[in-house]
Parts: structure tokens; C-alpha cells; sequence
């Protein structure tokens, strides 16, 4: 590092060696490195990147064996930063190399002008510099260096901060005032009195930390129903960590995922072309296998898309010549029942478009889908809303709070059939990557405006139906390359793809790269892969062979290639096809295969 001390220090110095000038108070305080762990030889102590996007990398590095490395993703820049204690009314100098395209340094807080400097290119080591003078009153700074959105990683190294250190950092005090919130059957909320001088707080699960956040809340997730489970919280700021809160208990609820009663631990859901004819054939109800548990009529459909008005009827003699009567439809439906299986009316799929943008709308769409359920002697719903009919307006930041019409109405239309239904209402849900995964990056029109505002648009539903939700199964299929929680993308047709897709639900993930916003992770046994049937079915098609290994790696910790999940999960429920009619047309292949699976 450079440590190059100001030619005034250095005269100030001679002449009062010489006994010709006494020391000012402003000069007392002798300059020194004040930046912790700058060459990040300790890994990232000292510091604390957005998101995960850091690391301490052994190549490239500029000096010693350690350099950062950080990966900006969506609306993160892949922000690192420490705070430093300092003195007020004094001067000092920032540096840095860096590597990378649009990499910034800079410091915040100085009390007088903040300052930053920053590259556009830098393909090997480029050294930034700055210098800034705190105010008055101000006693700490924060040093950062971040990239910039939709840029590679960037690497820095040597990090300095240079001038008068101010007074020593007290270790702060043990936070006070934990408190557990509502369980559900898979977390618990927790909150604290803030503590004087924390910068951040480490949440403790029992013996282990689960969490760093910078407020004064944080949920417990990815826990298991009917658990009590045990957590302390701990204060942190550049002197280290507090001794640990005073401990409190809470114990998750039974859950049971809003009913779906009888379904198997491991089961197999499918798409019936009900009500529409096209390539695959049309396939009756009473010839569908009992390989299938979940049979989803496709589709319920609106009159106008904000109409909210679902209406479902059989496909037309004329477009589906073998086409069952009615009658026989809802008998062989009776039959399904009888033998274990539910049968669901889907609404949407690629045409139906479904806007619930009024209360009037949201209310003709609860009468509505209720008169198909009850005419057909259905057993619940599927929510396969694609295309615009889910998207969040300006503002619409925080998927915990919704306040986008179309997704409060929809949320709220949903509770009322459950609560009119009861426990034994099953309630699925068939959103695209787009709406779910993609969150991680990008939520909405995102904190500048600019953005698809219909990225991540299901999260919102998704949580708050989460304990009415039997079954989701996101399609990985019909999808662009989605960034999994390593921060590296991954495509669809390999058993890679539904490793990362579906470790992001079982794990939970930071929305829009904001560890305050995270969404909780889901049970494994209200997790299904969905996937298409056959090559002609979607975009995307697994062969048999990469479906088992997403099977291995998920349930088993087995087969599973270079992406490393987050956990084991032998309770996942299952898989999810499109659709029941393409896998006739392909000589059963996908259900054949999903039978004879070892999930032991």
C-alpha cells in the first residue's frame, strides 16, 4: 500500500524537534492508516458488501494473497463498505486499485462534501485517489467501492484510508428488547431495540448465525412446522460484536399448507386441455392415468381482462370430436375423487389475461370461479396468471406490502374462496420465472424507475397466500436465463436450471438485492418442478435422465453437478407438467418416468 505521510506533517515535525514551533491541536494527532483489513487478506472482515455480491479472491490480486471481488446484479452495484471512527475538522486521503469497468470509490458521512472517483475502464490495476475534510462535529465516515448495474465483477485491492484516527470505538452494547412475532408454520418475525453505535446486527439460531442485517427486525425462515426454535441477536460495529441479547423462544405453527388433504408425499400435477384443442389432441377426463394427482382443467378464462367475469366450458365438438358430454365430464371428475386425485380449475394460461384492478372486479372473480368449482365439483384453484394481468406500479417497492390494485385484489379474491371453501381447498400456483426468480435482480419498475414492472410480480402473492398454498410450481420452461443464488445465470433444458430455480424458493432470497426485503423460503412439500412434457410442449424440455439428477441433487444431495444448493430437501413434493395431453402425445415418457423414480 502506499503510505506517502503530507509534507506539512513532515515539516511540523523537524520544526518541533527543533523547539521552534509547538503543536497546533488540530496537528496532535498523528496520521495513521485507518482503514481495517484493506488488502482484504482476512477475507471480508471489517467490511460488508450488498446482498452477498462480495468475496476475498486469491486471483486476481494486486498485492498479498486476497482481493475483493464483487458482482453487481439487478438494482446492486455490489456496494462494500466499511465505517472508520475520525476526527472532526480534519483532512484525509482515500485509495484504492481497482479492476473492472465503472468501478467507484468513495467515502459518505465526512460532515462536509461527500467524494467519490471512479473508472470507466480498468483492465489491470488502476489506482484511485481522493481527498475530502470532515466537518465539525463528525467522528466516523464510511468508505465504499461498488461497480455499477449489469457490469461483471470488479476487483479491488489495498484499500486506504489515511489521516488523524479519531477516538477509539466502543464495543457496543448487548441489544435489548427481543421479541418474537406470529409464527407461520415456516418462520418467525423477530424484532429489537436499536443499540447506540451499531452499524449492523447478527441474528443467532440457536448456536448459529443466520443473519446480518443493518435494522432492527429480521424473519426467521425455512423452518420446520410444530418447532420451537430459540434466537439471540447481537450488536456489531468496527470494534466487533456485542455479547448476545437475552434469548427468546417461539415454536412455528402446524401449517399444512392451506389443506390439499390427501395428497401423496410425492406427487405428480398435470395440465388437461379441457376446454381447447391443438397439436397434442384432445385427451377425456376418464382416460387420464392414475399417474396424476393433481388434474388442472386448463383453462378458466375472463370475458375482457379486467372484467374479473371467469368463465370455463368444454372444448367444442367441432374443434375436439372425441369431446365428452358434460355429464360424463363431471362423473369421471367424481371418479378422479374417489380415488384420491384433485381436480382444479386453472385460470389464465397464455390467452387469459386476468386484471383484477377494482373491487368490483375482484368480487365478480370470487362469484365467478366459485360457480365453477361448485357446478364442477372442483377441489380448489390454479393461478397460472401469465403475461400483463400481474404487475406493480411506480412506488410498489416492498413485496411484504403490496399496494399494486391488481395484486391487493387478487391476494384478497384468493382468501375469500379459501375461507368459503376451508381446509380442504387445494390452491396451486404456475407463475412463470419471470415473476418469481427474477426478483432476486429486479422487483417492478425498481428504485429509478425504468424497469418491466411486472418483474417479480408474484412474490407479493406468493407471500401472503403462503399459508393457504398447497403447491408451487414455477414453469422452468419458456424462460430466459435467470441468475440462481451463486450470482451466476443459468438455462434451461438441464438439470442445472431446476436445481438453482428451485433451491431459490426452499432457500428464500434478498428481493431486488435488498437484504432488509428478504422472502422467506417456502416448505419443501409446497414445492413442485414444473417442466414441459415433451420437446413439442415448451421451450425448455428435460430429458428424463436431467430430471432425475435435479431430483437427486435436491432430495438426496446427490448428482448435482456445479451448483451447490443451499440444503437437502427429501420432503419436496414433486413435479408439475405441460401438460397431461402432450404427454399422451409423447407415449406417457414424462409420467412413465416420474413413476419409477427412487425418491428413497
Amino acid at each position: 500500500m502506499d503510505r506517502t505521510r503530507p509534507l506539512t506533517l513532515l515539516l511540523a515535525g523537524a520544526l518541533a524537534a527543533g523547539g521552534l514551533l509547538a503543536l497546533t491541536p488540530a496537528a496532535q494527532a498523528a496520521d495513521t492508516e485507518l482503514a481495517r483489513n484493506g488488502g482484504f487478506e482476512a477475507g471480508l472482515d471489517g467490511w460488508t458488501c450488498t446482498a452477498g455480491s462480495g468475496a476475498a479472491v486469491s486471483s486476481p490480486v494486486r498485492s498479498g494473497t486476497k482481493a475483493l471481488q464483487a458482482t453487481p446484479a439487478g438494482s446492486d452495484n455490489a456496494r462494500c463498505s466499511q465505517t472508520v471512527t475520525v476526527k472532526p475538522n480534519s483532512s484525509y486521503t482515500l485509495s484504492g486499485w481497482v479492476r473492472g469497468s465503472y468501478v467507484y470509490l468513495g467515502a459518505t458521512g465526512t460532515g462536509t462534501t461527500d467524494v467519490s472517483t471512479w473508472t470507466g475502464s480498468a483492465p489491470d490495476w488502476q489506482r484511485l485517489a481522493t481527498t475530502f475534510t470532515t466537518g465539525a462535529s463528525t467522528t466516523s465516515v464510511t468508505i465504499y467501492t461498488h461497480g455499477w448495474y449489469g457490469t461483471p465483477a470488479y476487483q479491488a485491492d489495498d484499500l486506504s484510508l489515511y489521516g488523524p484516527g479519531g477516538d477509539p470505538v466502543q464495543l457496543p452494547a448487548a441489544p435489548t428488547g427481543l421479541a418474537a412475532g406470529s409464527p407461520t408454520s415456516s418462520s418467525v418475525p423477530l424484532t429489537w431495540a436499536a443499540v447506540s453505535g451499531a452499524t449492523s446486527y447478527n441474528v443467532y439460531q440457536g448456536a448459529t448465525k443466520v443473519q446480518t442485517v443493518s435494522g432492527t427486525s429480521a424473519t426467521a425462515t425455512g423452518l420446520t412446522a410444530s418447532t420451537p426454535y430459540t434466537f439471540q441477536v447481537t450488536a456489531v460495529n468496527s470494534a466487533g460484536e456485542s455479547p448476545k441479547s437475552a434469548a427468546v423462544t417461539a415454536t412455528t405453527t402446524s401449517g399444512g399448507g392451506g389443506g390439499g388433504g390427501g395428497l401423496p408425499a410425492h406427487a405428480l400435477v398435470g395440465y388437461l386441455h379441457a376446454s381447447f384443442a391443438n397439436g397434442s389432441g384432445y385427451t377425456r377426463m376418464a382416460d387420464v392415468p392414475d399417474s396424476w394427482d393433481v388434474v388442472n382443467l386448463a383453462f378458466g378464462e375472463p370475458t375482457s381482462v379486467t372484467s374479473g367475469d371467469i368463465r370455463f366450458s368444454l372444448c367444442p365438438v367441432a374443434e375436439c370430436p372425441g369431446v365428452e358430454s358434460p355429464a360424463e365430464f363431471k362423473a369421471a371428475i367424481k371418479a378422479k375423487q374417489a380415488a384420491g386425485k384433485k381436480v382444479l380449475i386453472s385460470i389464465g394460461g397464455q390467452n387469459g389475461q386476468v386484471q383484477l384492478a377494482t373491487t368490483a372486479a375482484r368480487d365478480t372473480f370470487v362469484s365467478s370461479v366459485s360457480k365453477i368449482i361448485d357446478e364442477y365439483g372442483l377441489d380448489g384453484l390454479d393461478i397460472d396468471f401469465e403475461g400483463h394481468s400481474l404487475s406493480l406500479q411506480t412506488g410498489d417497492t416492498d413485496f411484504r406490502n403490496p399496494t399494486s390494485p391488481v395484486i391487493v385484489n387478487l391476494i384478497q379474491a384468493v382468501k375469500t374462496l379459501k375461507a368459503k371453501y376451508g381446509a380442504k381447498f387445494v390452491l396451486t400456483m404456475a407463475p412463470e420465472t419471470f415473476f418469481v426468480q427474477l426478483g432476486y435482480q429486479y422487483y417492478g419498475s425498481g428504485p429509478w424507475g425504468g424497469q418491466d414492472p411486472r418483474a417479480g410480480a408474484y412474490l407479493p402473492v406468493i407471500h401472503a397466500l403462503r399459508d393457504d398454498l398447497t403447491l408451487l410450481h414455477v414453469q422452468d420452461y419458456n424462460s430466459g436465463s435467470i441468475m440462481g443464488l451463486d450470482n451466476q445465470y443459468h438455462s434451461m433444458g438441464g438439470a442445472d436450471f431446476h436445481i438453482a430455480m428451485t433451491d431459490m424458493l426452499l432457500t428464500g432470497f434478498p428481493v431486488a438485492g435488498n437484504t432488509d426485503r428478504f422472502f422467506p423460503a417456502l416448505r419443501a412439500d409446497q414445492v413442485a418442478i414444473g417442466l414441459p412434457a415433451s420437446t413439442q410442449a415448451g421451450n425448455g424440455h428435460t430429458a428424463p435422465a436431467e430430471v432425475n439428477k435435479a431430483l437427486d441433487c435436491l432430495t438426496k444431495k446427490n448428482n448435482c453437478g456445479t451448483y451447490q444448493t443451499h440444503g437437502t430437501w427429501p420432503a419436496l413434493r414433486g413435479l408439475m407438467t405441460w401438460s397431461i395431453n402432450w404427454d399422451r402425445y409423447n407415449q406417457w415418457a414424462f409420467s412413465k418416468n416420474f413413476d419409477s423414480y427412487n425418491w428413497s
